[in-house]
């Protein structure tokens, strides 16, 4: 960028050298315009305006002052606003009416005129004011041209550099802008280093009084979305689209499709040839596992598709509560069918917005298998605690039926009970079926 020496120059005899100024400012103007994309009526006004106080420290007085500039020569001059009187008073912003005609015949006593008070030493002044008025401009009209660029840019994938770690913030230089990447955006298992070039999403972008803020995010589930649409042609041009998403950043993420072209199959699509398209996000993400799900508007069957590549026995909607499903699995697909921590199942159950109740298939329990997991459920009614449950099962009570289908007696003698704790059981299982009956 241009220095600002030529702001000011002084000749032996102590009169600024405008000439020279006047060439020079012409010159970094010219620049600005140019270089910066800065329209040069703006600084010109911008300097202009902060002349204005400057000059007024010089000249004094309380009247209007203006400061204008040759738009041809870049001549700097003030001018004051004074009223016309007969008689002068000391002290005051006013002209007398003689000296007024010479400017304007036509003025009369009560009118106001403007007189030219440019400050000997006004050079000196200018040179400093000036330059501090179009740093200062430039300054903002560069935050104005940045949140311009970038306020239309929220939802879009940019690039840039990291420029430095602000505690566990990152920094990244865009080339005109900085953003930040908060660390809760960070996705947990990628490093970074000074220089690295890496890519994010915009979040969102606000105008602050210290300049433009550009939040970036690598961990939302729509960097993801984007970067689908940046590289499989038929999402960007609403062949296939993209019906939801969910996302454990780092590790897994799973993404829902759907054709509108019968011709072309949406999964197919989103993989692409010998897989590069997939390929190419999983590389961006560094490794992070992709499922593409094909959608249907069959919640059973998205279900289905969601939990691929486990095969399921049998999927149902409870009938009480929509928004549950039951699964039932093979005992040699439960595990797949969960996930590594249950990532497969939760994911899923984000993906639909339904919670998801996965078992294994009963007729593939062993014989001590049915027998825990008749305890378990037995334990889960209010009232009866572990032990007693275990009790009941040992004594054939195998299920809430069996237990209401029982007098006090009966569960006293089979489950070895007391009677006070037999009938504390009955009515424990009778509370719960009322509650299931409701």
């Amino acid at each position: 960028m241009l220095g600002f020496e030529w702001l000011y120059v002084a000749s032996p005899g102590g009169k600024a050298q405008w000439g020279k100024m006047n060439t020079e400012l012409q010159t970094i103007l010219s620049y600005m315009e140019r270089e910066r994309g800065i329209d040069r009526e703006v600084l010109i006004q911008a300097v202009e305006y902060a002349l204005q106080s400057a000059a007024r420290k010089t000249v004094g007085g309380t009247g209007e002052l203006r400061v204008e500039i040759d738009r041809e020569t870049y001549d700097m001059r003030a001018f004051a606003q004074k009223e016309v009187v007969d008689k002068l008073k000391p002290g005051t912003d006013e002209i007398s009416l003689e000296k007024a005609k010479r400017s304007d015949p036509k003025i009369e006593v009560g009118g106001i005129v403007e007189e030219e008070v440019t400050p000997r030493n006004f050079g000196r002044i200018a040179a400093q004011t000036a330059k501090q008025a179009i740093l200062q401009k430039i300054r903002q009209a560069e935050r104005e041209i940045v949140f311009e660029e970038y306020k239309d840019r929220v939802g879009d994938i940019v690039s840039g550099a990291v420029r430095q770690f602000n505690r566990s913030d990152i920094v990244v230089d865009l080339g005109r802008a900085e953003a930040v990447m908060p660390m809760k955006e960070r996705v947990p298992t990628e490093e970074y280093q000074i220089g690295d070039r890496i890519r994010g999403y915009v979040m969102s972008v606000q105008a602050n009084t210290s300049g433009p803020s550009v939040i970036l995010s690598r961990s939302h589930p729509n960097f993801v979305k984007k970067l689908f649409a940046l590289e499989v042609t038929e999402i960007n041009d609403g062949v296939v689209e993209v019906m939801g998403i969910a996302r454990e950043p780092g590790y897994r993420t799973k993404i829902a499709v759907r054709s509108n072209d019968e011709k072309v199959d949406p999964v197919g699509a989103c993989v692409g040839m010998r897989g590069i398209r997939v390929k190419n996000i999983v590389r961006e993400l560094s490794g992070e596992k992709i499922d593409i799900v094909r959608w249907s508007d069959d919640l059973k069957t998205y279900v289905t598709n969601a939990l691929s590549p486990a095969k399921l026995a049998k999927v149902s909607i409870d009938p009480e509560m929509p928004g549950l499903v039951h699964v039932i699995a093979d005992t040699d697909q439960l595990s797949l069918a969960i996930g590594k921590r249950g990532q497969n199942v939760r994911l899923t159950a984000k993906l639909l917005s339904v919670k998801i109740d996965i078992q294994k298939d009963e007729s593939d329990l062993t014989f001590e298998e049915k027998v825990a997991h008749a305890i378990d459920k037995l334990a889960a009614i209010d009232g009866i605690n572990q032990e007693q449950a275990k009790s009941l099962v040992q004594g054939g009570f195998l299920t809430i039926d069996g237990i209401l289908a029982a007098e006090v007696d009966d569960i006293e003698e089979m489950a070895g009970f007391d009677t006070e704790t037999a009938r504390a059981v009955r009515q424990a299982a009778e509370a719960q079926a009322d509650d299931g009956s409701e």
